[in-house]
């Protein structure tokens, strides 16, 4: 009942913001003028037919069962007939506008987002556009609402979960993707700045995202690791320095040739074997390592890689075979679509 009201009121004030108020004051006007008027000089007709006969002929031009048959009620008939033409050509062409201006206003970034449970995504690159394609990828994430906080002119690509904001990650454009509610940010660095200053950005954005929201997951991209020790001051979640991952690949790559072609396939969503990282099942919990690595592999077909512990926000990269899990763990397994544990 609550929800109806909301609604009602919600719609209620879209009617007067787009002043459709006065459109449907003059078309109720028309109806029961026309309908009185009618009832009047054609005594055979009853209000309430009268008043059928009034919306019919005002929107379409009637069905012929009832119809006037005196110069009074013919004389009415045209009058509702010419006034309906323009009343439902300005009622139109403002729904239109406002449909119109909407888009508009979506396209270049200019609306305010009440989402719930959302991804932010801050700056736009090719890195964005990654991120997007592999969360789309996912059936766990297919769906997600992703808002866009760029400075960029207008809405990049043609994705209707995707939702933008034009301008810089600042308090204001952060409160229009309702960053309250929001569950994961994803700060990219801005590719017109130079290293230094592209990093600073980064973590000024972290800063304001997590003083305005410390429960929202934050990932950080930086380009410096030296500057990772000022963005974990500002207590990002995860931080990922792009240029080590790419160097430390070639280099690893350079000496066990084959593993850069291995690591790409199991990072893309849409290739092979992913990595997932998914809650330790009631079933493991106080149980060894050696019991969850053989069952999932017998069962899914996944290989445990690590598991997270998530009582001191660390990971343990293969873990012994007497690791004992706990309640708050979880499991990080590759295998080839997202396992459902029980």
């Amino acid at each position: 009942m609550v929800r109806i009201r909301t609604q009602f009121w919600n719609a209620w004030a879209f009617v007067e913001r787009e002043n459709l108020h006065r459109i449907l004051a003059t078309i109720i006007l028309l109806v029961l003028g026309s309908s009185i008027s009618l009832a009047v000089v054609e005594p055979r007709i009853e209000l309430l037919d009268a008043m059928w006969w009034s919306i019919v002929t005002l929107t379409t031009v009637g069905y012929g069962d009832i119809y006037p048959q005196t110069l009074g009620g013919r004389f009415i008939a045209l009058i509702i007939m010419f006034s309906g033409i323009g009343v439902l050509a300005a009622f139109s062409a403002t729904i239109a506008s406002v449909l119109v201006d909407r888009k508009l206003k979506e396209d270049r970034g200019m609306n305010t987002y009440k989402l719930k449970g959302h991804i932010i995504l801050c700056e736009w690159n090719y890195k964005a556009r990654d991120v997007i394609e592999e969360l789309r990828s996912d059936p766990e994430t297919e769906k997600t609402p992703v808002v866009l906080i760029a400075d960029i002119e207008q809405k990049p690509l043609n994705d209707k979960n995707l939702f933008f904001i034009q301008g810089n990650a600042n308090d204001e454009t952060l409160e229009r993707a309702n960053l309250a509610e929001a569950e994961t940010v994803v700060i990219l660095g801005d590719e017109k700045l130079n290293a230094c200053n592209r990093d600073a950005k980064v973590i000024l954005t972290t800063l304001t995202i997590e003083s305005l929201n410390p429960k929202a997951y934050t990932i950080a991209e930086l380009v410096d690791r030296e500057n990772v020790r000022h963005c974990k001051r500002a207590n990002v979640d995860e931080v990922v320095v792009a240029s080590e991952l790419s160097s430390s690949l070639i280099a690893q790559t350079t000496l066990d040739h084959g593993l850069a072609t291995i690591i790409s396939e199991i990072l893309r969503t849409n290739d092979g074997s992913e990595l997932y990282r998914v809650p330790v099942p009631p079933s493991l919990i106080g149980k060894m390592f050696k019991e969850a690595f053989i069952t999932i592999k017998e069962t899914h077909n996944g290989i445990v890689l690590a598991v997270y512990k998530g009582s001191q926000k660390r990971a343990i990269v293969n873990p012994p075979m007497d690791f004992v899990f706990e309640a708050t763990d979880h499991l990080i397994i590759v295998t080839s679509e997202r396992p459902h544990l029980s």
